[in-house]
């Protein structure tokens, strides 16, 4: 493992704190003592290859894998006994690996079903207009069934749906899933637009768009954290952590 000082790892200016997090399927122990901070309106690239824990360590957060133990924050908020709409409703949105929205329902459906009232501390204010002015095309194809969508566009509906509950976090689990690399590129430019509304936790495949985005870099192997810090720190040390990760 490489040893991080502490400062790197835990900030006191900090929106989501996750300590000492355990999760379980079953009888297998899958995440062991991952701790991380993820700071306001920055984003956090949790990274490693198939199976070091990164999804589980999302499920964890959001509530959808109940088998844990450990701290999970927001703002304060210990969120590690709610259930996953409680979570929600507390301020985290989550954009599922696989977008997972309502094919049979129109982009404008898929969007309002979503909606929750603004929260007090949010950055910025979410509802259906926002989101058409950041996502014009969702805007033009408001009326079509989404499953028609093309899978850049439907990744685009899947954020914007996570905005529409609007969140304080909001976690990403593959974005640049299945997608060209032209689109992959534009999913990048919608997250670093997002970055100065909202904190971001990205678990992403693509090492070259989760750098293009990050501030931050939590490294995951075996479920365990192999390296957390700044991005600069992991650009040093890349050669040493290249085993950890899935893509050269």
């Amino acid at each position: 493992m490489i040893h991080v000082p502490r400062r790197y790892i835990l900030a006191t200016d900090a929106i989501l704190r996750v300590e000492g997090l355990n999760a379980f399927y079953g009888d297998s122990h899958i995440l062991y003592d991952v701790s991380f901070d993820l700071k306001r309106d920055t984003v956090l690239a949790l990274l490693g290859r198939n199976g070091a824990g990164k999804t589980t360590c999302i499920s964890s957060i959001i509530g959808f894998l109940a088998d844990r133990n450990g701290l999970i924050e927001l703002d304060g908020m210990p969120l590690q006994k709610l259930s996953p709409e409680k979570i929600c409703k507390a301020g985290i949105g989550i954009v599922p690996q696989g977008r997972r929205i309502f094919p049979s329902l129109s982009v404008k459906e898929n969007l309002e079903v979503a909606y929750q009232a603004p929260r007090s501390g949010s950055s910025r204010k979410w509802i259906l207009e926002d989101v058409f002015q950041f996502f014009p095309r969702l805007q033009e194809r408001q009326n079509q069934v989404a499953g028609s969508l093309s899978g850049g566009e439907q990744q685009m509906l899947a954020i914007g749906r996570a905005l529409m509950t609007n969140p304080k976090v909001l976690l990403l689990d593959e974005p640049s899933e299945g997608l060209a690399p032209q689109i992959v590129k534009e999913v990048g430019n919608i997250i670093a637009m997002l970055k100065p509304f909202i904190s971001i936790v990205l678990v992403e495949q693509n090492l070259g768009l989760a750098l293009s985005v990050a501030d931050d870099i939590v490294l995951l192997n075996g479920g365990k954290v192999v390296f957390s810090g700044t991005k600069a720190l992991f650009s040093e040390k890349q050669n040493e952590l290249q085993s950890h990760l899935s893509v050269e």
